[in-house]
């Protein structure tokens, strides 16, 4: 899907803030050599840089790498995707926030992952759980279906049990999982459903003639009115499992 950097970072900050409870996670060491997977617009990745990390930041919207590289000049951004990149080097660590859940061949993006790190390596991520958006995503397959539209999943929102099975299939011993609900204010009051779906759902209308596509989203919105929104400000349930998990091997 083609992302807009500009209202990313104006609008839906609120995905790299909540972020940077995730650095602590990583604990990042002066001198380490760290991969950003999906790095967005850069923040995180310029964050764990001024710690001392050697840091990659990768993605695979042109868009968004562009203004990382604008932004952050000082950091290594590049365009590349999280289930074909291939780098020379190995890192001691690799960092993902609010991305995994966009891969649907989380197979292949995990073998990318585990071969990029060195023994011993630890991978830690944040992504949508099972039951994230939950409220949105049902009122718009309602409103589509009001209009004649058939709604298709597209995230990828893994229980705690089936994401961590994967890793360790996959060569990771689990060190630790969180996953919990985190209640989320939109940005915009009178319009704060319609933005995010605009934002991160437009996939989701791709088949919708034009004329269609702004009554659904605004018939979305008005049926999570009476729970969505409340002292003029409109919220979202995202529901976020963490995991931080190292490489056993050098071999799957």
């Amino acid at each position: 899907m083609s992302w807009n950097a500009d209202l990313y970072r104006e609008k839906h900050a609120f995905v790299f803030d909540y972020g940077n409870s995730l650095i602590e996670w990583l604990q990042p060491a002066a001198g380490e050599t760290i991969l950003d997977l999906g790095c967005g617009t850069g923040e995180l990745t310029a964050q764990i840089a001024e710690k001392g990390a050697k840091v990659t930041g990768i993605d695979s919207a042109a868009s968004m790498i562009e203004s990382a590289q604008q932004h952050f000049p000082g950091v290594d951004f590049r365009v590349a995707d999280a289930t074909a990149f291939s780098l020379e080097e190995k890192f001691d660590a690799v960092f993902s926030n609010a991305t995994l859940h966009w891969v649907r061949q989380q197979e292949k993006a995990l073998d990318r992952i585990y071969n990029h790190l060195k023994p011993g390596g630890r991978f830690v991520l944040e992504m949508g759980g099972k039951g994230n958006v939950d409220d949105i995503t049902g009122a718009l397959e309602k409103a589509m279906q009001n209009r004649g539209y058939q709604y298709k999943p597209f995230w990828y929102f893994p229980s705690v049990g089936e994401y961590t099975s994967l890793l360790e299939e996959y060569g990771f011993r689990v060190n630790q999982v969180h996953y919990f609900d985190r209640d989320t204010e939109l940005a915009d009051p009178e319009n704060g459903i319609v933005q995010w779906l605009q934002m991160f759902g437009s996939h989701f209308l791709e088949q919708v003639p034009e004329e269609d596509r702004q009554p659904i989203l605004q018939e979305a919105q008005e049926s999570l009115r009476a729970t969505n929104f409340r002292d003029g400000k409109w919220y979202t349930k995202y529901v976020r499992l963490r995991v931080k998990a190292e490489k056993l091997s050098t071999d799957l």
